[in-house]
């Protein structure tokens, strides 16, 4: 653009940021940068294109333009005009709205690009791609996920919360937690739900069934069940499910802060899937080595596991609707073995006869 040299051709205020007076001033486009006259040409100042801010990025449509200058903090230099503000931005383009977007985009871009060199790596190092985006899902978007999915699964379902039940449940899974690496901490939420069943979520959020408590024979049979689930937790196992489910593209759009059309369908979606082999034996190995931290005897997990297959196979009337914790994670005869195989060590019930009482009653109405 053609500079001006003089006299400016733009009225301003300027604010020299030590006082709170502004000053009528004239201003211009010099080669050095903006031209700032006072009421004699001695008080001239030159503000350098490149130094100039804006509080907000100027458009095409802009009426005015409020400057600063970074080697001046404070001051700061009001032009109410259009042709001004078109003018700056030709000049200093920096201060447009365009570059204020590019200025945006640009971390996301970075972190775009180290997600795909994250993947390539894993697929180069022959890894589990769906496992390491999994491990890239910062907290909040775990607990969103994990939220969406506890609404989809258990809409209408009312949650258990009796006092002393909630006590139970909280100190079931302090015990467990003393295995549990890190700072990694479980939300457990008991709904009133005939189904026996038991299921991690994205964002250490466990649920456990009205049923499944019902048709447990004792707090050891919880704890093995509860110990599995936390082991998912642990393992990432329902973030890797989703990650697989909604492919790699989707799941690198919501590192990115997008799919929020994805989000919506996660609870249905997970409701759906089901664990490999290889998880069900993660979880397994998790769930002995809390249960050997805890003290709590494995012989519970066994126990219940034994339990549900005789009532299945006994075609117990409820059979239809009570027996998803098989469907969903399906249990071997060679697991079984393999978990009463474990060497034996000193343990003690997993709760006090009054706690275990509570749990069972959880659901309860109260007086």
């Amino acid at each position: 653009m053609p500079y001006e040299t003089d006299p400016p051709a733009f009225d301003g205020r300027y604010s020299d940021g030590k006082t709170a007076a502004a000053y009528n001033v004239r201003v211009g486009f010099s080669p050095r940068g903006l031209l700032i006259r006072g009421h004699n040409a001695a008080d001239d100042l030159i503000w350098p294109y490149g130094a100039l801010a804006t509080a907000e990025p100027i458009s095409s449509h802009a009426v005015d333009a409020l400057v600063s200058y970074r080697h001046q903090p404070g001051a700061s230099l009001f032009v109410p005009n259009g042709t001004f503000a078109r003018q700056l931005a030709e000049a200093a383009p920096h201060l447009t709205t365009r570059a204020a977007r590019r200025r945006a985009a640009t971390p996301w871009l970075w972190t775009a690009a180290a997600v795909l060199v994250l993947v390539a790596g894993v697929f180069a190092l022959q890894l589990s791609p769906a496992r390491a985006i999994a491990g890239l899902m910062p907290d909040g978007l775990r607990n969103s996920l994990g939220n969406q999915t506890l609404r989809s699964m258990t809409s209408g379902k009312k949650v258990c919360e009796t006092p002393a039940g909630r006590r139970a449940v909280e100190n079931l899974a302090a015990r467990l937690a003393t295995g549990v690496p890190g700072e990694t901490t479980f939300e457990i939420t008991v709904v009133d739900w005939g189904l026996i069943n038991a299921f991690a979520t994205p964002g250490n959020k466990i649920v456990l069934t009205r049923g499944l408590i019902e048709k447990a024979g004792s707090a050891d049979e919880i704890a093995g069940v509860l110990a599995h689930e936390m082991g998912h937790g642990i393992e990432m196992h329902p973030e890797t499910s989703i990650v697989r489910a909604i492919g790699l593209s989707a799941a690198v759009e919501l590192l990115m802060g997008g799919g929020g059309g994805t989000v919506g369908n996660i609870g249905v979606m997970l409701a759906q899937l089901s664990y490999s082999r290889q998880a069900e034996a993660e979880a397994d190995d998790v769930a002995l080595k809390l249960m050997r931290d805890a003290g709590i005897a494995t012989d519970g997990l066994t126990d219940f596991f034994k339990r549900m297959n005789k009532l299945e196979r006994s075609g117990d009337g409820d059979s239809n609707r009570t027996f998803d914790v098989l469907r969903s994670h399906p249990q071997t005869a060679d697991r079984i073995r393999r978990i009463s195989a474990q060497e034996k060590y000193p343990s003690k019930p997993a709760l006090k006869p009054a706690d275990w009482r509570a749990l069972k009653t959880i659901c309860a109405v109260p007086d």
